[in-house]
């Protein structure tokens, strides 16, 4: 009876250990880490790369809400919230930032801390901004993907040029706030002038300028239009594509997403490369590597979108060598 007793005192004591042991192992498990992403932009404008972003986190092993969690600050197209975001994110000790949506939000984080890992979105060279001191040797705490959409200009009036050819008078429509544009007016004046063309250059910062430009297009007969990458464009985006339709203006454009809404034609680098490019950089800090040790990784993948509906629609017969070098065509 004794032996009965202590046999069962040893499996109760036993079986009450045992069911400690989940709530123990549970209480030492690692926190969550979190990932702060801060955006100068707004969710709707930039879902498409979040999208993207994700999808690189997720081959990496990482599943939002799962086993890791994203606080998200979006300046919705008022850069001068920046700093007080990055500011905030700091302050929730985040794991790591991850700045997209132009050179200002890694700006902003970079100036918020020296510690916290960030990992940019850029197109153009980060060096010009002080935010690494080498691509291949970042050092301190930033690194990122960047590509170098405003250098490719000339290609997109180039494929400009062959779906339009009867165009002679093309614009070339920029932000003057935007430094990275600055060198644009130059290189598409040589590459027009090599083509036989003529560049006027309109400047828009506001939308009512973005009017104005187009009543100047109109007015001066313009044959085709070269929008500059630009984010305020990007987000100005329907009022564009509605002014280019309603003028019956061929319009060329950098980001893919403009011409899925209904744009006539996109060159430029592959946001879906360099956004789930951005997730697996992500993912490899989460998983210990130091922002010092990774080479800023230039997204080089380019892609031609063609909407073929648009096209029909201006009365434009899209040439075979286009449609055979189109990565997408839209029907």
């Amino acid at each position: 009876m004794a032996t009965y007793i202590r046999r069962r005192e040893f499996v109760v004591t036993f079986g009450g250990a045992a069911a400690g042991w989940p709530l123990a192992a549970r209480s030492q498990q690692p926190p969550k880490p979190v990932i702060g992403f801060l955006n100068g932009q707004s969710p709707r404008a930039w879902a498409p790369q979040l999208a993207f972003f994700s999808k690189g986190l997720n081959e990496a092993g990482y599943i939002e809400d799962q086993n890791v969690t994203i606080e998200y600050r979006w300046a919705e197209g008022q850069p001068d919230r920046l700093p007080a975001l990055a500011a905030d994110l700091v302050r929730r000790q985040v794991t790591v930032i991850v700045a997209t949506g132009g050179q200002n939000s890694a700006i902003a984080a970079k100036a918020a801390t020296s510690t916290i890992p960030i990992v940019f979105t850029s197109n153009d060279d980060p060096r010009k901004y002080g935010l690494v001191a080498s691509l291949n040797r970042p050092g301190g705490n930033v690194t990122g993907v960047t590509w170098f959409s405003a250098q490719l200009g000339p290609k997109r009036l180039a494929l400009l040029h062959d779906l339009v050819p009867d165009a002679k008078t093309v614009a070339l429509l920029l932000n003057p706030n935007n430094a990275e544009t600055a060198r644009q007016p130059a290189e598409l004046q040589e590459a027009a002038r090599s083509l036989g063309l003529q560049i006027v250059v309109l400047k828009a910062t506001t939308p009512n300028e973005i009017d104005t430009a187009f009543a100047t297009m109109v007015q001066n007969r313009i044959g085709a239009l070269v929008l500059a990458s630009d984010s305020f464009f990007f987000n100005r985006r329907d009022q564009i594509m509605a002014l280019a339709a309603r003028h019956a203006i061929p319009a060329s454009y950098s980001a893919r997403d403009i011409v899925e809404a209904g744009g006539l034609m996109s060159y430029g680098n592959s946001f879906a490369d360099a956004y789930r490019r951005a997730g697996l950089y992500t993912a490899r800090i989460l998983k210990g590597e130091k922002p010092s040790d990774l080479p800023v990784d230039q997204a080089s993948r380019f892609e031609l979108i063609i909407n073929l509906r648009t096209a029909k629609a201006l009365g434009l017969a899209v040439p075979d060598k286009l449609l055979a070098l189109a990565d997408e065509v839209i029907e």
